[in-house]
């Protein structure tokens, strides 16, 4: 079975996006990489090919070779990510995971949001208390 690979220049953004986060490492999945905040997984990236692996090949909306990122969300973001269209999909296989198809014109300063958010849903509320959030710039009405 072809089992595409994840594009070095993915993993090392991911890797600076994730390992930035308190706590957080990096371990080689079943398939592909994770990282995970103590023992629950925030982000996954894998290569999926039209059949390779099963579980995630059936549920992303394509046909072809892609990397794939799945990350966790909660509220009106996953009901926004999971109702916007391509590159985000709702797996069916968990309620708050939200799948992305990373696509050479990718929007990292996106990707970083989303992994952080993804983060602080389930780091120890201690350790997502350290994040520093996005607020309100000094134009916008906080």
């Amino acid at each position: 079975m072809d089992r595409p690979d994840v594009p070095d220049h993915v993993i090392i953004r991911l890797r600076a996006i994730c390992l930035a986060l308190p706590e957080a490492h990096e371990e080689q999945a079943w398939v592909g990489t994770r990282w995970r905040i103590r023992t629950r997984t925030f982000a996954h990236v894998l290569g999926i090919s039209d059949q390779y692996p099963p579980a995630y090949a059936r549920e992303a909306p394509l046909v072809g070779d892609a990397t794939v990122l799945t990350f966790r969300a909660a509220g009106q973001e996953l009901h926004a990510l999971a109702n916007g269209g391509l590159p985000f999909y709702k797996p069916r296989w968990h309620p708050q995971v939200v799948g992305m198809i990373v696509e050479p014109d990718a929007d990292w300063d996106e990707i970083a949001e989303l992994l952080t958010e993804s983060y602080c849903l389930l780091a120890p509320k201690k350790l997502a208390a350290l994040v520093p959030r996005p607020g309100p710039s000094a134009d916008e009405p906080g």
